[in-house]
């Protein structure tokens, strides 16, 4: 077994990956502090091929080194924009015929493995701040939740491994 070469690999120009069908699934960032877990979303979204990023509140905008560090390119692909709250983003979101999902521990939620997306309606997904998760507000405006399973002792993930988890699946699911 070995490596593939970066040239094996196939990797799509930024030109190539504006012009590329896109997965119909945008990532709502609701107050995320550290502009590592910015990057690395952004990275995520690349690498998935994501419709978009919305960064909201106080969440970090590109072009800023310490996002660079972690995206390693990827705020030059993907498409991103700026709101000033992430309520404001949900509404016109939804406007654009969005459902809105929540990332978060709550009542009624979904378990990730049993959410299955609607593949006829675009999809948002809103992750919240490492600390107070998603805001309370952004919550009730929400079609629903989806949850990750966890059996161990700390009941948390990190926001960008939580991005991770969650865009793998639905991507898996929406390409079936």
């Amino acid at each position: 077994m070995r490596k593939l070469s970066m040239d094996e690999l196939g990797r799509k120009t930024v030109e190539q990956f504006k012009e590329a069908d896109k997965t119909p699934l945008v990532l709502v960032l609701d107050n995320v502090r550290s502009m590592h877990n910015v990057g690395s979303v952004f990275r995520t979204a690349d690498a998935f091929l994501l419709q978009g990023i919305v960064l909201c509140g106080y969440t970090p905008v590109p072009p800023h080194r310490d996002i660079q560090k972690t995206a390693l390119g990827a705020t030059e692909t993907v498409e991103w924009q700026y709101f000033p709250t992430t309520r404001e983003a949900v509404e016109k979101l939804r406007e654009a015929g969005y459902a809105i999902m929540t990332i978060e521990q709550a009542e009624n939620s979904v378990m990730l493995d049993a959410f299955n997306p609607d593949p006829s309606r675009p999809l948002a997904l809103v992750f919240g701040n490492e600390v107070s998760g998603v805001d309370a507000e952004v919550m009730k405006m929400a079609d629903g939740c989806i949850e990750i399973p966890q059996s161990g002792m700390k009941h948390s993930l990190n926001i960008s491994v939580s991005t991770g988890i969650v865009v793998w699946d639905i991507f898996v699911k929406l390409k079936k």
